[in-house]
């Protein structure tokens, strides 16, 4: 493998191992909720990176990946309905389809050049045609996005921190540094 790909999908992981630690030891309910006005939610997350890597990584390579998305089959992923999980829609579900989604994904990596081709329908006329290197780049960067949303969101689900809290500070500590840049922000009221 290429050691640019191998970097890159090194980062991909990472990233999406972070999205799904974000999901551990919490409700049904609160993976699902929406926590932010836009309607950012933790399983929303999930859904949508299915859908990156199958296109991005999948179809715009020619190679359609061993299963289909409804919201994309019925079109209401235009809709936003790759931002939020039904109720019929598990999260083991969910879950799977992305792993099976990352192992599409993953052979396209060890498999296909950086250079190679690849189209993506739905961009402009103009900027259709592209390469795989710049569509796996595109990736890292879109899950790395989301990971770190997924980050906030848990925190502010339950507090806990990124996976290092623990390692910065114990609870007094990181009542002390709250309370330095609340002081700080204080200074500007």
């Amino acid at each position: 493998m290429d050691p640019l790909a191998a970097d890159l999908q090194f980062y991909l992981q990472q990233s999406r191992d972070a999205l799904l630690r974000s999901l551990e030891d919490l409700s049904e309910y609160d993976v699902r909720r929406p926590v932010t006005p836009s309607g950012t939610n933790l399983l929303g997350l999930v859904k949508h990176l299915v859908g990156v890597e199958a296109s991005y990584l999948g179809d715009c390579l020619g190679r359609s990946a061993p299963f289909r998305l409804p919201w994309v089959e019925d079109g209401s992923i235009w809709e936003s309905a790759d931002m939020w999980a039904t109720a019929a829609e598990s999260r083991g579900d969910l879950v799977d389809l992305y792993r099976a989604a990352w192992r599409h994904s993953d052979a396209a990596i060890a498999e296909l050049p950086l250079a190679s081709p690849a189209t993506v329908s739905w961009w402009p006329e103009e900027r259709r045609a592209t390469t795989f290197g710049h569509l796996l780049s595109r990736v890292v960067a879109e899950t790395a996005q989301h990971a770190g949303h997924a980050d906030i969101i848990r925190e502010t689900i339950d507090g806990r921190g990124g996976r290092d809290q623990n390692d910065i500070g114990d609870a007094q500590w990181w009542h002390d540094y709250l309370g330095r840049i609340q002081a700080a922000a204080d200074a500007f009221r």
